[in-house]
C-alpha cells in the first residue's frame, strides 16, 4: 500500500465520524447519493446515504444541534464530506455532458457553463477536506423544513445569504442558522446560505478521496 493511501486510510478511521452516530437527532437527506440533485444521477463516491465529518467539525456541529434543539429545531444535513471523485464528476458533467434535465429545478436562470464561472461549482471543494457541511433547520413543531427562501442547491442570487428579495421571515430564518453556526466556529460563504466550514479545520491542505460509507 502506498504511503498516501495508508495515511488516508488511517485518517478516515481515526479522524472522521459517521455524523448520525455522533449526533443521533440529526435528519439526513444526502442528495448526492440520490438522483434528486442538479445532475440527476447518483454522484461518484457516494456508496451509502450517510454523512461523514471530521471529529472536530462534528463536535462543533453537535453544539449547534444542542443550541437549536432548545429553540425547537433539528439540523437537516444535505452533504458533509465529499470525495474528490465526486467533485470530478461535477466537473466532467459541466465540461462534457450535454444533459440539462435538472435545469428547471436547480439553475433555471443560468446556463450550465455559468455554474462554474459564477463559483457555484468549483474544481476543488472544501467539502473534500472533511470539515464542511451543507444543512438547514427542521422545525419540530410544524414537522417541516424551515423556509429559507430558496431550496438547497438552488444556483442563483436568491441563494446568497444576504439576498433581500425574500420575505423578512425567510431572511430571519437564514440568520438564525447562520448565527448559530458562526457562534460555534463555522464560517459561511457568500453564495450559499446552507454552506459552512469549520474555521479551525484539522486538514486544511488535504483533499480526501475515500468513499462516503459508514464504517
Amino acid at each position: 500500500m502506498e504511503k498516501k493511501e495508508y495515511s488516508e486510510k488511517i485518517i478516515r478511521e481515526t479522524g472522521f465520524v459517521t455524523l448520525a452516530e455522533y449526533i443521533p437527532d440529526i435528519i439526513q437527506e444526502i442528495r448526492y447519493y440520490s438522483t434528486y440533485n442538479f445532475i440527476g444521477s447518483r454522484i461518484d463516491g457516494y456508496e451509502e446515504p450517510c454523512a461523514l465529518l471530521t471529529k472536530q467539525a462534528a463536535r462543533a456541529l453537535k453544539n449547534v444541534s444542542n443550541e437549536m434543539a432548545v429553540k425547537g429545531y433539528r439540523l437537516k444535513i444535505f452533504d458533509a464530506y465529499r470525495p474528490v471523485s465526486a467533485v470530478k464528476h461535477f466537473v466532467m458533467w459541466g465540461i462534457e455532458d450535454l444533459d440539462i434535465r435538472m435545469k428547471p429545478y436547480f439553475y433555471p436562470d443560468l446556463e450550465k457553463q455559468e455554474l462554474f464561472a459564477k463559483g457555484y461549482i468549483a474544481g476543488r471543494s472544501s467539502h473534500s477536506r472533511g470539515s464542511t457541511v451543507d444543512l438547514t433547520l427542521f422545525d419540530m413543531q410544524t414537522g417541516r423544513e424551515v423556509d429559507m427562501g430558496s431550496p438547497f442547491d438552488w444556483f442563483g442570487e436568491k441563494s446568497h445569504p444576504d439576498y433581500r428579495g425574500i420575505t423578512d421571515g425567510q431572511y430571519e430564518n437564514r440568520m438564525l442558522l447562520r448565527n448559530a453556526m458562526l457562534h460555534n466556529g463555522f464560517l459561511p460563504i457568500d453564495c450559499e446560505w446552507w454552506h459552512f466550514t469549520l474555521e479551525d479545520e484539522p486538514y486544511p491542505d488535504i483533499y480526501f478521496d475515500f468513499p462516503v460509507a459508514s464504517k
